[in-house]
């Protein structure tokens, strides 16, 4: 696969029948919802779950997000979405990228981003990352292509 980032955390992806809008493709939304799935499935993988947020009190939460969806996909394609951690300034912020790519011709269907700031969960207030957070998120952050 061309990726746009090295060594991306990739989960497969298949359109199912309900995954389908009228006009015979992947609805915009179920990319959305994979996004979400391949984040989190990433941030454990990593060593960081949702029980760990809670019990530091803390989360990326999205502040931002950004698809450019490029072709339509339909039921039953095999697709790969890959997602990578880029940028960060080690206190609050970092960005999530993804890209989703036909397998039967390597095709980049969709690319997102999702600029994160970590915030408090009992207050909803930006926060600074913990270190656990930083233990684990920034060794696999890689630098923005120019």
């Amino acid at each position: 696969m061309d990726w746009d980032y090295p060594n991306p955390f990739t989960l497969p992806r298949t359109p199912q029948p309900a995954d389908i809008d009228g006009l015979n493709h992947t609805n915009n939304a179920v990319y959305v919802r994979w996004c979400e799935q391949v984040g989190w499935a990433h941030s454990e993988a990593l060593g960081l779950s949702l029980e760990d947020y809670r019990r530091l009190d803390r989360a990326m939460a999205i502040r931002r997000g950004d698809y450019d969806y490029l072709l339509p996909t339909a039921e039953g394609e095999a697709l790969l979405l890959a997602t990578w951690l880029v940028g960060g300034d080690g206190k609050l912020a970092m960005e999530r990228r993804f890209q989703l790519v036909r397998e039967r011709d390597g095709a980049t269907v969709l690319r997102g981003r999702w600029d994160l700031v970590c915030i408090e969960i009992s207050s909803g207030r930006p926060r600074r990352m913990p270190q656990e957070f930083l233990d684990t998120y920034m060794p696999v952050v890689v630098a923005a292509a120019a």
